[in-house]
């Protein structure tokens, strides 16, 4: 017995678009096979539901399932051929012109000009036959959707697996090392599936990279504000700095000062056969509690600056 998407939703067959969302999204949650292990009958609820939204988030599929029911849902379903036949049904036992009744008309006619088939022509709806020859080859749509890895996942490069709304096996993504915000993956085949029996379209996943809390990305490029203290800038010391790569030893030089920007070359993004630098800035740190001591050592630096640090300070 063909089942109602709507009252797998539980939705009325004229609720709206952020409604048959909101329902699909409040029993995913409830059914997800994560919350549910090993209940199969959660599981099988989980994937009718995902073939609900399926049908009735998309509008075009949607529509079709209004008109014709069930009989949308099958691989291959032609509509043109399917609103044809059902004209030819109309006609063949309403009466009249096409009660059969007419000078001998028959109502295969109307597709081919005489002796055409019903029954093949009911075999053509999922077959696209009636949509031309080309039609049975036509892909489904593409699918767009986002990914959010972290900073370090996508200069390194790294996998991610994603389970499909269709209920189906998880999908493994992966992302190549130097993937930025914004860049595009596609997996063929894990789109929409085709209404003509073609191959299913793509899924197209746009990668979105969340910021680092110290490190930024211009290209190729890192930046990087290293804190140091007042005793290293001084003295100079050697110090690890994280890289894509793992972590390498800098050399602050002595004398150091705030603001100051060593390049480390080749120590940047790497993407394809590209390389890019990290730049590292000196962000000299002082202590911050209230000390009487650090006050008396602030003071006997400040009798070594013998010059005015802000001379020649103008627009």
């Amino acid at each position: 017995m063909a089942v109602d998407l709507y009252q797998e939703l539980g939705v009325d067959k004229s609720a709206a678009e952020v409604d048959i969302k909101k329902a699909y999204k409040k029993l995913a949650s409830k059914l997800h096979p994560d919350k549910n292990p090993g209940d199969k009958r959660s599981e099988t609820k989980f994937k009718a539901i995902n073939r609900a939204y399926q049908t009735l988030s998309d509008p075009k599929k949607r529509a079709l399932y209004d008109e014709f029911g069930e009989n949308a849902l099958h691989e291959g379903f032609d509509p043109n051929a399917a609103r044809a036949y059902q004209r030819a049904q109309q006609g063949y036992g309403g009466g009249g012109r096409g009660g059969g009744g007419d000078g001998g008309f028959r109502v295969e006619d109307i597709f081919s000009g005489g002796g055409a088939d019903l029954g093949d022509l009911f075999g053509d709806l999922f077959s696209g036959k009636s949509g031309g020859r080309g039609s049975a080859r036509v892909k489904g749509s593409d699918v767009a959707s986002e990914i959010t890895i972290e900073f370090a996942q996508a200069l390194r490069g790294t996998e991610v697996k994603l389970q499909l709304q269709n209920g189906g096996e998880p999908v493994t993504v992966r992302i190549p090392p130097g993937a930025t915000d914004g860049d595009r993956i596609r997996l063929s085949g894990h789109g929409q599936p085709s209404p003509f029996g073609g191959p299913p379209g793509d899924l197209v996943l746009a990668i979105r990279v969340r910021p680092h809390a110290l490190f930024e990305r211009r290209g190729l490029d890192l930046h990087l504000d290293l804190p140091i203290t007042i005793g290293e800038a001084y003295r100079g010391a050697k110090v690890k700095v994280p890289t894509p790569n793992g972590s390498v030893t800098l050399t602050v030089p002595k004398r150091a000062q705030s603001g100051q920007t060593l390049r480390l070359k080749g120590k940047g993004v790497h993407r394809g056969t590209n390389i890019g630098d990290l730049y590292v800035r000196f962000l000299v740190r002082y202590p911050e509690q209230d000390s009487k001591d650090v006050d008396r050592a602030v003071d006997d630096m400040e009798r070594f600056m013998k010059v005015d640090i802000r001379a020649g300070l103008e627009l």
